[in-house]
């Protein structure tokens, strides 16, 4: 499985990613950041959808239709950890990466984008949460992915470097 580091707006993406990660929160129903951007591109009916899963707890990972994101089959809404209320951060972190893949190797996907999971507003340091996913998305047996797409906004500044270092410490 090959990992590749791209800069650009996640809801933008060309056919060669089949599946989004939506870094969610509880809810389901939309919010800031990632999560927003998302449920705003993919259209109305990513609500409606979204309304009928009932939410999804920390570490836990979901999918719904691509909707208005036309060049994506589906989004997976994983819901990272809150860095000051987890009990065990780097564990939660890891089980999203882990359960987006194995979704989306359920689903048949080939390929597959993530954002930088809680390293927003839920306040994860980037850094620490660059290592996690890389050994997670390291560690992980592929059946049907081929290429991961780390998603970021910026090629300048910590998150692309923290990425980048990570995934370069924690080849297979």
């Amino acid at each position: 499985m090959e990992v590749k580091i791209i800069v650009g707006d996640i809801t933008k993406l060309g056919s060669e990613v089949e599946c989004i990660v939506n870094a969610a929160n509880e809810s389901l129903l939309g919010g800031g950041g990632v999560d927003g951007a998302i449920h705003f591109a993919a259209g109305p009916l990513l609500l409606e959808e979204c309304r009928t899963l009932h939410g999804c707890k920390p570490g836990e990972a979901k999918s719904t239709k691509a909707y208005n994101l036309v060049n994506q089959k589906y989004i997976i809404h994983t819901v990272g950890p809150r860095y000051y209320d987890n009990p065990n951060p780097p564990k939660t972190l890891e089980a999203c990466y882990l359960n987006s893949l194995k979704l989306a190797d359920e689903l048949g996907c080939k390929s597959i984008a993530f954002p930088s999971i809680s390293t927003g507003i839920f306040g994860y340091p980037i850094k620490d949460a660059a290592k996690v996913c890389a050994k997670a998305i390291n560690s992980y047996n592929p059946k049907n992915i081929e290429v991961v797409y780390m998603c970021l906004l910026s090629k300048y500044g910590e998150e692309y470097k923290s990425y980048k270092e990570c995934f370069d410490k924690y080849k297979n």
